[in-house]
Formats: C-alpha cells, structure tokens, sequence
C-alpha cells in the first residue's frame, strides 16, 4: 500500500493545480491562447507551472517505489515534507523573478537532493 506516498501525491497535486489556476488567470486576463504572448509574467506563470510539473512525477515515482518496497516511513515523510516545501520554495521564487531568488535556489537545491536520495535509496534497495 503507498499511504505515505499517496499523502504527499495528493500535497503536490494541489500545488500543480495553483500554479495551473495561475496560467489559465493569466490567459483568460490577458486574452492568451498559447505560449506568454511576450508577457513576462505570464512566462513567469507558465514556467513556474513546467518546472513543477517536470520534477513532481519523478519524484513521486521514486517515493512510490521506496515505498513498495519497504522502505523507512520515517524516511518517506522526511522526503515527502522536504519535496513539499521544495517545491513551495520553488514556486515562489520563480513565480516572481526569472532571476536568482532564495526560493529558486533553495527550491532547485532541494528537489534535486530528493532526487537524488531516493535515486540512492532505491538503488540501495535493489542491491541489498
């Protein structure tokens, strides 16, 4: 059963939704069928909704998978907290400058050290 993963699935999922909200605002304002239409706030919206939407899965694939196959619960909630927050950071930072942002960076910094622990820890768990 994935009840941890399944937790933090359904957390992600709602920040994915934010920041789809945000996109489809900025369309419907700025009468924008597709791409930013040279708006840097709306390539800022569309970006930040990408970004999100290209580490989320990942991640929970990877935490899926730990969990299958048995990995620590404690372990699993550290990671599913730390990837929330990430990706919170993330969101903020990006979503207002395409710049260097603490959000940005420590949300970048975050996700990509999820990423990587539960890369180890499955392949860890594969080995052993």
């Amino acid at each position: 059963m994935l009840h941890i993963t399944s937790l933090y699935a359904s957390l992600l999922a709602l920040i994915i939704i934010f920041l789809a909200y945000k996109v489809v605002s900025f369309r419907r304002t700025k009468k924008v069928g597709l791409g930013d239409n040279g708006d840097s706030g709306g390539m800022l919206a569309i970006r930040t909704h990408a970004n999100a939407v290209e580490y989320i899965p990942i991640i929970l694939i990877l935490m899926g998978l730990y969990e299958v196959n048995g990995g620590s619960h404690l372990v699993l909630n550290i990671i599913g907290v730390s990837a929330v927050i990430a990706r919170l950071l993330h969101a903020m930072g990006l979503s207002k400058t395409a710049g260097v942002s603490f959000g940005r960076f420590y949300g970048t910094l975050i996700t990509w050290l999820v990423t990587l622990v539960l890369a180890g820890l499955n392949l860890y768990t594969y080995f052993i």
